[in-house]
């Protein structure tokens, strides 16, 4: 018998929301009991507006912004936050920080701090600088990450959702230490930013010591959003030949944002075509089960959908001899999901899974505490998460197919590719995959 919805644990979240009096949003929830308390401050926009050429501008400040402050240098700040099992770090998109539910105050003056008075030390900054740089090399060095950087180029062209948000060697070298503060002026203010605060705490001693950690934070200028444009869904195709054992491959279209009416019935259709758990969704089940082309593979568009649409993603790592059978596998799967009803057990399991999954979800403070900052981007509902197990539970078979109808166009789909690929081969690939599947639709 299934479990009704009323009786599955779905976690309700409490929040208390405020606004300070410089823009910044500040959400808090509180959950008694718990042993940690997470915090997330999330800066919008930085990433759009880096300058052309000096790509990864914002990575490169979010990642040093621990590494002194006009009152504490990072030796100091890490002695602080140590003994208290506190840790935070910085990235394009803000700060991530946690720390023993009793010290919570230590970790939120800090997060303050470095928000408001960074200063970026010149030597710290070339430390971090290196660092990044190495890594980039090492990872041009690596199939999977080049044809992954090609898939995204492929799907966003110019916009900056298809730039690496660290940038490239070439670009982190053209920033200067007043780019890095010149950044932190116009992006980290008060109009820009949220904090998510979630563990065991009283709210509104949260929000006393988060306007005494943010009073000098400017309020500065909101962010613009960048919606677009986007190169049209049609077929491009990126080749990088590279001596390995296996070649890499990634295939798919720009894809939703989050919003979108249909997402419901997007997660329940990957789970049935690429993403369910276990070895039970069809792309998983033939290319690496039945035909054991791989171990890694999957296929989505709900996973990467956010205030910008996310992209149709279907990735396999094979060796070269079976590039066809992958290409082939990938766009008859698609075409069939978008051709005839899924079953009424696939759309059980997944149903299932979906359902229980989510109302185990978010067991850890930071888990509930990603969820309420995405609350808080998104626009969503207070009883959002209800609603969402409840459009799971009741999509049918019918709107998984309208759902691929809709959002699915293999044929328009772009490919990335790096290893032991010659682009010629990939076109002949392309072409008798597309003409086996048309003249004769792989029957179960």
């Amino acid at each position: 018998m299934k479990q009704a919805l009323a009786d599955l644990p779905i976690p309700h979240l409490p929040v208390e929301r405020e606004l300070l009096d410089n823009g910044m949003r500040l959400c808090i929830s509180s959950r008694p009991g718990a042993p940690v308390v997470a915090m997330l401050l999330h800066i919008r926009g930085g990433v759009g507006e880096e300058p052309e050429g000096k790509e990864g501008l914002a990575f490169l400040a979010g990642a040093t912004l621990d590494q002194g402050t006009q009152r504490h240098d990072d030796e100091q700040i890490a002695a602080l936050l140590e003994p208290a099992g506190g840790v935070v770090s910085g990235d394009a998109f803000g700060l991530n920080g946690a720390i023993n539910g009793g010290d919570w105050k230590l970790l939120l003056e800090m997060m303050g701090e470095l928000a408001c008075t960074p200063v970026f030390p010149a030597e710290k900054v070339e430390r971090q600088r290196a660092r990044v740089i190495e890594r980039l090399r090492v990872e041009a060095e690596d199939p999977a990450a080049r044809a992954s950087k090609s898939f995204r180029e492929l799907v966003y062209g110019t916009h900056f959702l298809g730039r690496p948000q660290t940038g490239t060697p070439e670009s982190l070298a053209r920033i200067e230490v007043e780019d890095l503060r010149g950044h932190h002026a116009r992006a980290w203010c008060g109009r820009r930013a949220t904090l998510v605060v979630c563990g065991d705490v009283d709210a509104r001693a949260v929000a006393r010591a988060a306007r005494r950690a943010f009073r000098t934070l400017d309020a500065g200028r909101p962010e613009e959003l960048r919606d677009g444009p986007y190169p049209p869904i049609e077929r491009r195709l990126a080749v990088h030949p590279m001596q390995r054992e296996q070649a890499h491959l990634y295939f798919g279209h720009l894809g939703v944002r989050y919003a979108h009416p249909d997402y419901a019935r997007l997660v329940v259709l990957d789970h049935v075509l690429g993403t369910g758990h276990g070895f039970t969704n069809r792309i998983g089940r033939r290319l690496r089960d039945e035909q054991g082309l791989a171990y890694a593979v999957h296929a989505s568009i709900h996973a990467t959908a956010s205030r910008y649409p996310g992209a149709f993603t279907a990735y396999i790592g094979t060796a070269p001899e079976n590039v066809e059978a992958a290409l082939r596998g990938f766009l008859e799967e698609v075409r069939r999901i978008r051709e005839e009803p899924v079953s009424r057990a696939e759309l059980q399991l997944a149903q299932d899974y979906l359902v229980g999954s989510y109302a185990l979800s978010f067991e850890r403070s930071s888990e509930r505490a990603q969820y309420l900052l995405s609350a808080e981007l998104f626009g969503l509902p207070p009883d959002h998460l209800q609603r969402l197990v409840e459009s799971f539970r009741s999509t049918t078979a019918a709107d998984v197919l309208a759902a691929a109808r809709t959002h699915l166009h293999p044929e328009q789909a772009s490919l990335a590719a790096a290893g032991p690929v010659e682009r010629n081969s990939l076109e002949r690939a392309l072409r008798r995959a597309g003409a086996a599947t048309r003249s004769g639709r792989r029957r179960r």
